[in-house]
């Protein structure tokens, strides 16, 4: 039973790294490599502020909510004139910032000072179980509850978002920026909002991920990490609200079946990554739309 709930903690966690960047991909148009660092940021942020501060999961969680979006905010400045392959070389400058940043942030101090805020490679460990209203989380089926609680929550929202006025001028966005723009609409803000949101959103999943595991290194803000993110939402489906759930079930999915093959521990990560690459190549032949998509990305 605990091998069930550990699954269902990470499917939640991917559906919602997957709804939200379908938000940027989907709905923008805009093709970020950045998802990751923005995840690992609210995995450590959650970290720090349990490991330091003593905080509980709702404080230390609305931290890294907030400072992904700071974050966001500071990066959309430069990235409104952006689009298409411009935009995925601010992304991965991000990306290369934050990873860099999460790597190297490391000295001969305690950790949490501005000598020492990430322990470098070796990450922050002991990070306690979720603490709501003083009360410690120690069973898993507790953190699948507040998980999917989380999840839902944030695909409610999503939901909402994208059948709003807002989600049709998103739309509008990503199929013709220049006729939106025409029509008296702010695109640029538009996309800062969009981008913002998603930060928010996958800072959220990295903290839950924190939690339950109780460890963040930098590989979480790693560019493969974001090209399995990105493959999440192609092999689903962008641009609709089926296909990232879709798709964080099916990616997922992958190194759970090898488990049951007899594959040596050594190489079954990289067969992994190889199953990933050929479940990519092989829907972008056969279903370009996704698997529960109907939007083209071109």
């Amino acid at each position: 039973m605990s091998y069930l709930w550990h699954l269902l903690i990470y499917l939640g966690v991917y559906t919602i790294v997957a709804v939200s960047l379908n938000l940027i991909v989907g709905y923008c148009g805009l093709l970020s490599l950045a998802h990751a660092s923005f995840f690992a940021l609210g995995g450590y942020v959650y970290g720090l502020a349990t490991l330091t501060l003593k905080w509980g999961f709702v404080e230390a969680t609305f931290l890294a909510i907030l400072i992904a979006v700071v974050l966001s905010l500071m990066v959309s400045i430069p990235a409104w004139r952006f689009k298409g392959n411009f935009f995925v070389l601010v992304s991965l400058a991000v990306q290369a910032l934050l990873f860099g940043a999460f790597y190297n942030w490391y000295g001969d101090a305690p950790i949490g000072t501005l000598q020492n805020l990430t322990n470098g490679t070796f990450g922050l460990s002991g990070v306690s179980k979720p603490v709501l209203l003083g009360w410690q989380l120690q069973q898993t089926s507790s953190i699948v509850g507040l998980t999917w609680f989380l999840t839902l929550l944030c695909v409610g929202i999503s939901w909402l978002l994208l059948g709003s006025p807002w989600g049709r001028l998103l739309r509008s966005l990503r199929d013709d920026e220049l006729v939106t723009r025409g029509l008296g609409k702010n695109t640029r803000w538009l996309k800062t909002q969009a981008f913002a949101i998603a930060c928010g959103m996958v800072a959220l999943a990295g903290a839950i991920l924190t939690s339950y595991i109780g460890f963040i290194d930098p590989s979480a803000a790693a560019l493969d990490e974001s090209i399995l993110m990105l493959s999440m939402v192609l092999v689903g489906g962008v641009g609709n609200f089926r296909g990232p759930l879709v798709g964080a079930f099916i990616l997922l999915a992958i190194p759970e079946i090898l488990r049951f093959v007899q594959i040596p521990d050594a190489i079954a990560a990289n067969v992994r990554l190889i199953l990933y690459g050929v479940s990519l190549l092989l829907v972008i032949h056969l279903r370009p739309e996704g698997v529960a998509g109907k939007y083209r990305l071109e």
